[in-house]
């Protein structure tokens, strides 16, 4: 009997590792360290026909087949599966009259923002340029702009995949509607997605960046928040976030170890306007950085600053109801020091995002106007627990003020899909499961049947 690395050599141009190899166990690795993929084997696939080779074989074989760019969003779910690692398939073509994109399912949101701020154009980008376009796109994608211009997933013109027979197609939703809806929400677990058609927006002029205060400026920061939050035109977007940096040689020294509170924001007009949106952030002292400037769309990742290097870490995601006075006070004392968090934030979402757009896909529209992050470190098991104590403990004090429902890019790695979608939604996403993929050849990270 021969092995399934010496089956998918014959068939695929891509390098291929198993576990024994010397790579293997680097190459299984997803983003979040925390997260152990105990796959079968690994193919680095060089095009789209090695793509369809790799689902062929696996539909023959009787084996699972889970693609991932940068594996941000996994978990432990893939286990016995052909991990496809998409890294390699990293072209971009921008049709700058057309303002569309075609973006190969390797890309990062770096890459892409690098090619269309040459247009002044953007795409609808989150926090991270190390976040790969397909994977947020195919989980719906809250952006910086999506205030402006909605979900991510709802400019997706086209999708290039492989079905689950291995026949590559291009999907639109005038030639395969159910398949076009699912894809744009509902997450990888329809199809093996090797490029994407997107619309892009204009970007003319963009004003963004961070100010920092002492931790003790909380409340009064959060108050400023919701002033500014309550009225923002949808061309403006704010992050309040307290932080606990830690005492970490790679962290700048005038921030290695403190606690403090930040806003994060984008505008997408000029700073004249920016600063009077934001005049009442300006009436707090003590400010120890800012950095809001005029921006080009290829530097949004060097607001957040988030790690661009992989790391252990729990992520949890809830959506608040509002951010009356009762909400920012039970906030603030649940959150207290931040530790053993490293951050606990809350977007501004609303506008357009929170309209029902026509011919939207799976993700639909967000009805709740804010979203609260928690993310912290997970370096060893012990650590990861109390962490996920403690973001339970603060979910537990907003109870009240959140709805259960999680945006899927949100999930953590034991939550599932069924949080994320409501019960018509989820029923029809599995009705496409079923019918385009009748013997489950593709696992996504959050399948969308039990």
């Amino acid at each position: 009997m021969t092995s399934i690395g010496t089956d998918l050599r014959r068939a695929v141009r891509g390098r291929i590792l198993v576990p024994g190899d010397d790579a293997f166990e680097t190459a299984r690795l997803p983003w979040n360290r925390a997260v152990d993929q105990r796959v079968a084997a690994v193919v680095e696939i060089e095009d789209a026909a090695d793509a369809a080779a790799v689902v062929r074989y696996a539909g023959q074989a009787g084996l699972g087949v889970a693609a991932q760019a940068t594996g941000h969003g996994a978990t432990s779910r893939l286990n016995g599966t052909i991990l496809v690692r998409t890294g390699r398939l990293r072209g971009i073509e921008v049709d700058p009259e057309r303002r569309t994109a075609r973006v190969e399912a390797g890309a990062q949101w770096g890459d892409l923002l690098a090619v269309t701020a040459k247009h002044g154009l953007t795409g609808l980008a989150g926090s991270s340029p190390v976040v790969g376009v397909t994977g947020y796109t195919l989980g719906g994608g809250m952006s910086w702009f999506g205030r402006r211009h909605g979900l991510a997933a709802d400019a997706v013109r086209a999708v290039e995949v492989v079905d689950a027979g291995g026949v590559p197609a291009r999907v639109t939703a005038e030639s395969d509607p159910d398949l076009f809806w699912a894809l744009r929400g509902g997450g990888g677990d329809f199809a093996l997605v090797t490029a994407m058609e997107l619309d892009l927006q204009p970007a003319p002029a963009l004003y963004g960046g961070r100010v920092l205060w002492p931790a003790g400026r909380a409340p009064e920061v959060l108050a400023a928040f919701r002033e500014v939050t309550a009225s923002a035109p949808e061309e403006l977007t704010v992050w309040f976030t307290m932080l606990a940096f830690p005492p970490l040689p790679q962290v700048p020294e005038p921030l290695r170890g403190l606690t403090a509170v930040a806003i994060d924001t984008t505008f997408l007009g000029g700073e004249e306007e920016a600063r009077a949106l934001l005049q009442p952030f300006a009436r707090i002292p003590g400010a120890l950085l800012d950095t809001r400037a005029a921006m080009a769309v290829d530097t949004l990742g060097d607001i957040c600053a988030e790690p661009t290097e992989p790391m252990p870490g729990t992520q949890r995601g809830e959506l608040l109801t509002g951010l009356g006075e009762d909400v920012a006070g039970a906030l603030l004392d649940a959150v207290g020091a931040v530790a053993p968090l490293a951050s606990v934030q809350v977007r501004h979402l609303g506008g357009a995002m929170s309209r029902p757009a026509p011919g939207s896909g799976a993700s639909g529209h967000v009805a709740e106007p804010y979203l609260l992050g928690m993310v912290g470190p997970a370096p060893t098991p012990e650590f990861a627990e109390a962490v996920k104590l403690r973001q339970a403990e603060i979910a537990r004090a907003l109870t009240p003020h959140t709805t259960g429902r999680k945006p899927f890019n949100y999930l953590g790695k034991e939550e599932t899909a069924a949080s994320a979608f409501s019960r018509d939604v989820l029923e029809r996403l599995r009705g496409v499961k079923r019918d385009r993929d009748p013997a489950g050849v593709f696992r996504a990270s959050q399948p969308v049947l039990p």
